[in-house]
């Protein structure tokens, strides 16, 4: 086992995720961290194209259960074989492969005062980033996330809806237990409620590309709009949680008894 694990949520993604492991493979990543697709109860060939990599694990839910309980699924399987850190990223070929560096390097930079972040988070919108337009709504819904965050914990997250990512073993560990995780939209819910148990964010350049095949899983009209409406409920919620003292505010780096069960 290595000290990486790269976790790739996968829905529906046949014809874009063969691309991606190829490159990962190509580019000699293998060699350095282990990639696990967790693949969520697709209904079309992805399974199958994963299997064919025998050097890339693969676990596939028998119901489909959502992008955040893919997620989580990643985060007890590095639990359980004890690993470092966890990269995620997406398997639509958004993220280019060149991020892995990017962020295996952010994870052991420490900042000023000698701290090393706990998660990282591949941004669009730093000055040296390369990415692709976004529409209007996308742009407001950004701006809207970023003025929440601001307003709950004081901090300016440039991209809070990426999904480009890496952790820690305190971050990773305290996301796979129970209850701790969103498994629906883990976006900006997710970085306030970190940010207000004391985990240090940091976000780094990224290299992103424009989709070309596939669906988005925001795509359309409802699914956007459900997105939108259910963000900010989780949020308050998230926010009052811990405000009110009702969920306990661990201390970072604290080992979770959930995720001690999980390693068990």
């Amino acid at each position: 086992m290595k000290d990486y694990l790269l976790v790739i949520p996968a829905y529906n993604e046949e014809k874009a995720i063969g691309g991606v492991l190829e490159k990962i493979i190509e580019g000699g990543y293998t060699d350095r961290l282990d990639v696990l697709v967790v693949n969520d109860c697709s209904s079309d060939n992805t399974a199958a194209v994963v299997a064919n990599y025998p050097e890339i694990h693969l676990i596939s839910h028998v119901f489909n259960l959502g992008y955040g309980s893919a997620l989580q699924t990643g985060y007890r399987f590095a639990v359980k074989h004890d690993y470092k850190y966890v990269l995620q990223m997406d398997a639509d070929g958004q993220h280019d492969v060149c991020n892995i560096d990017i962020l295996m390097d952010a994870l052991a930079k420490p900042d000023e005062n000698g701290v090393l972040p706990d998660i990282v988070i591949g941004s669009r919108f730093e000055e040296s980033s390369e990415s692709f337009k976004i529409s209007l709504v996308k742009k407001l819904s950004i701006s809207f996330f970023r003025m929440l965050i601001k307003l709950t914990t004081k901090r300016k997250i440039l991209d809070p809806t990426s999904g480009l990512q890496a952790l820690d073993r305190s971050a990773f560990e305290y996301y796979a237990g129970y209850l701790n995780f969103d498994n629906d939209y883990p976006d900006a819910n997710m970085i306030i409620q970190m940010l207000m148990m004391g985990y240090e964010i940091v976000e780094v350049p990224s290299v992103m590309h424009l989709r070309v095949t596939g669906t988005s899983m925001h795509s359309g009209f409802i699914k956007p709009l459900i997105y939108m409406l259910m963000m900010p409920l989780n949020i308050f919620a998230v926010y009052m949680r811990l405000r009110s003292g009702s969920s306990k505010k661990v201390e970072k780096r604290r080992v979770q008894t959930e995720a001690e069960q999980i390693a068990v």
